[in-house]
């Protein structure tokens, strides 16, 4: 059973609208984020194997941290968050990642693509919430600012 609007919201609707698509679309590309870290993790192969299982961990850590901020957000706005599969297989932002063994410089390519990709659609993000949810907005901003020093960090390993 589901109820249509049990949680009001302080932002008119249009800002509703707008801020909790940010939201949704930050929710839905952290979770595959993690996802494509964890199957990095489970199938990395290398000479820089325990470095790089060790980061993804770290990157598995942060995505889902700001996952949950992002989703308890849209939800303190009266937006309900949509995590399932499903939506985050159809709508995520991501580049994804392959299956099976995968080199460690392969990794370290993967996971500057998906950051990249994911950075981007926050950056989107953070220009669309400026007028319509500033307090989402600098949460965009804050996920956005940690995104970019994982996506240093592992850029600086692949030169």
């Amino acid at each position: 059973m589901t109820t249509s609007t049990p949680i009001t919201s302080t932002l008119t609707e249009e800002q509703k609208t707008v801020t909790g698509k940010a939201l949704q679309d930050t929710v839905v590309d952290l979770i595959d984020l993690t996802l494509i870290a964890k199957q990095a993790h489970w199938n990395v192969i290398g000479r820089q194997f325990r470095s790089v299982h060790l980061e993804l961990d770290e990157l598995v850590a942060v995505s889902r941290e700001f996952t949950d901020a992002a989703a308890e957000r849209a939800t303190a706005i009266g937006v309900s968050p949509d995590g399932r599969a499903e939506t985050v297989a159809k709508t995520a932002n991501t580049k994804g990642f392959g299956e099976g063994w995968t080199k460690d410089d392969d990794v370290v390519t993967a996971v500057i693509d998906n950051l990249q990709a994911v950075i981007a659609g926050l950056r989107e993000r953070i220009e669309a919430t400026e007028k319509t949810d500033p307090v989402s907005q600098d949460l965009l901003i804050e996920i956005a600012s940690k995104l970019e020093q994982l996506h240093w960090m592992w850029q600086a390993q692949s030169v």
